[in-house]
Order: structure tokens, then C-alpha cells, then sequence
């Protein structure tokens, strides 16, 4: 297994489940199935790293933490997470380095406003494989 999403319906709401073989992985489909609510979002220009760091020790939220900044930086800057390289949690935090890339308004197409991605049904596990993890987009 790489790295997959789904959506699930949900009264009103999208639910997204993601699967992973690693942690990196799990954060990079929840960054791609959080667009896909969105739309077809296309990049352009520069792309730059930045870090992030949440407090926490539990992974669920620290996801859920994770995606809701991915949404702030889309509202705000039009930019988007093209990869994960490199995701540590150690119990009490997680650390991620993330790609960065403007959004190419002109080749992009939007289909819904997301306005959170919520703690309802939230959820994450290890597999067999990796990483398995539903949130519930509120749009």
C-alpha cells in the first residue's frame, strides 16, 4: 500500500478515510483528499519548504491539526502541500517539513467552499499496512 483516500458520505458533511504505509504518507493523502473536497486544484511558481510543529499526544488530532493549517494557508495565501518530507511524532508532538506551492487560479477549478475539517468521527490507527485515519470535512 502507498498512500490512498476515499470519501464516505456524511449528512450534510464529506468524510474522508486515508490509508499509508508511514505517517508521511497518511499526512500527504489527508492534504490531497482535503483539496479534492475543494476541487481540481492545479500548482504554479515557487515551491518552498516550511516546518510545522503541534503539541499534542494524540495522533488523531495532531492530524486533525495539521489539515485545519493546510486550510488556513489555502483561505489565506492560495498555497498548498505538494509532499511531506519528513513527519516525526514522538509522543508528545508532531514535527512536519512540508512542500509548499502556490495555487494556479486560471487551471484550477473550484467545486466547494471547505469551512473546517472537524474532530467528528475523527479517527486514526495503525494497520497491518501502515496508517489509517477518517475525518469529517464540514462544507
Amino acid at each position: 500500500m502507498s498512500r490512498a483516500f476515499e470519501f464516505f458520505d456524511h449528512t450534510a458533511d464529506v468524510g474522508v478515510r486515508v490509508r499509508a504505509d508511514t505517517l508521511a504518507g497518511l499526512l500527504c493523502a489527508g492534504g490531497e483528499a482535503l483539496y479534492a473536497v475543494i476541487g481540481r486544484l492545479e500548482t504554479a511558481g515557487d515551491v518552498h519548504e516550511r516546518p510545522f510543529q503541534f503539541s499534542g499526544d494524540d495522533l488523531a488530532v495532531l492530524l486533525r491539526d495539521y489539515l485545519a493549517e493546510l486550510l488556513v494557508l489555502f483561505e489565506r495565501q492560495r498555497r498548498i502541500a505538494s509532499d511531506v518530507t519528513d513527519a516525526v511524532f514522538d509522543g508528545h508532538a508532531l514535527r512536519v517539513t512540508t512542500r509548499l506551492a502556490a495555487v494556479d487560479r486560471r487551471r484550477s477549478t473550484y467545486q466547494r467552499e471547505v469551512k473546517a475539517v472537524t474532530y467528528h468521527e475523527l479517527e486514526l490507527h495503525r494497520t497491518a499496512d501502515g496508517y489509517e485515519a477518517s475525518f469529517i470535512v464540514d462544507i
